[in-house]
């Protein structure tokens, strides 16, 4: 689809990107996007609900699990309203101020489950590496400080990328390459140097992501020599299976984001179909397997999940009587 030359639009426009050449197909691929998306905010809408109502999982390890779920859920609806509107509506105008909104919680929400991943693994070390302290050290004040400092640190950093993005004159094509704005993707739109935003990204990566995926690292390092001390090989597996789900989660958010790096930095020969499933990868299998992850590897998860099917079966049969 061609767009139109108009410099009044063009000035306070970009054009989002559905799947080029296949937008008459663009119906029938919004159902496996649908999906998606429905299932994430099914699954992380059902984590919620079963820590928030069963009194028995009010510990540290559930509230972390809940700030990822409310993280992942956040990170969907972030991006869920023009992915929606291409593939339906062919809504493929966004506004620079909805734009920058849009890219300022996709940023955000990413670097905070980053550090919700942190906190993951500082609750593992804690509860493997010294138990008996595992009570007085993750106190509910503790955790809703480590939730908020995720958050703040996140927000502080990412503020000022759209204040930097709209200080740009965009003489170049206003037409992103994906169905939501990124900061990478629109500073390459700019007709003046860049240089700024590219120190302050790598800036902000180094000291988040970089930061968080070392201490991860370390963390399981020191879980991993307390592990083997433990004389019972038995005891050491049990230690080890609490950890599967956490580090599930860390490679489902990592290993897409390396992989979005690498396509972004020595792709450019691939087809771009490739850059399209890399970036849909990186934004949504985080949401979708994470809750799938935690029911399937957290017994107490999916105990609760099952009785509460349970329960509304009971409850059905019962009506029906």
């Amino acid at each position: 689809m061609t767009i139109p030359y108009n410099s009044s639009l063009q000035k306070a426009t970009f054009f989002l990107t559905g799947f080029q050449g296949l937008e008459d197909f663009h119906g029938w691929i919004s159902i496996p996007f649908c999906s998606i998306y429905l299932t994430v905010i099914i699954g992380n809408l059902t984590i919620l609900h079963v820590i928030r109502t069963d009194a028995t999982l009010h510990e540290p390890m559930y509230y972390f699990l809940a700030m990822l779920a409310f993280t992942d859920l956040g990170l969907c609806l972030s991006s869920l309203p023009t992915v929606l509107g291409i593939f339906w509506f062919d809504a493929r105008e966004i506004g620079i101020p909805a734009c920058f909104t849009q890219l300022f919680f996709i940023h955000t929400l990413s670097l905070v489950e980053s550090s919700v991943l942190l906190s993951m693994s500082i609750d593992r070390y804690v509860a493997i590496c010294n138990p008996l302290r595992y009570s007085t050290i993750l106190t509910p004040a503790h955790i809703v400080k480590m939730g908020l400092s995720s958050v703040l640190r996140s927000a502080l950093l990412i503020l000022p990328l759209p204040f930097l993005l709209k200080r740009f004159q965009y003489c170049r094509s206003h037409v992103l390459a994906h169905a939501y704005c990124l900061h990478l993707e629109i500073m390459k739109l700019a007709c003046s140097s860049i240089t700024v935003n590219h120190i302050y990204g790598l800036f902000v990566v180094a000291c988040t992501v970089g930061v968080d995926s070392l201490l991860i690292f370390l963390s399981y390092a020191l879980i991993l020599r307390t592990v083997l001390s433990i004389a019972s090989r038995h005891e050491r597996l049990r230690a080890l299976n609490t950890c599967v789900s956490h580090i599930c989660a860390v490679l489902l958010f990592y290993i897409p984001m390396i992989g979005l790096s690498l396509v972004h930095r020595f792709g450019e020969h691939l087809p771009r179909i490739v850059h399209l499933l890399m970036s849909y990868v990186y934004l949504l299998v985080p949401p979708l397997m994470n809750p799938i992850v935690y029911s399937i590897k957290t017994k107490q998860i999916r105990q609760r999940i099952v009785k509460k099917f349970e329960f509304i079966k009971t409850l059905r049969c019962f009506q029906q009587d």
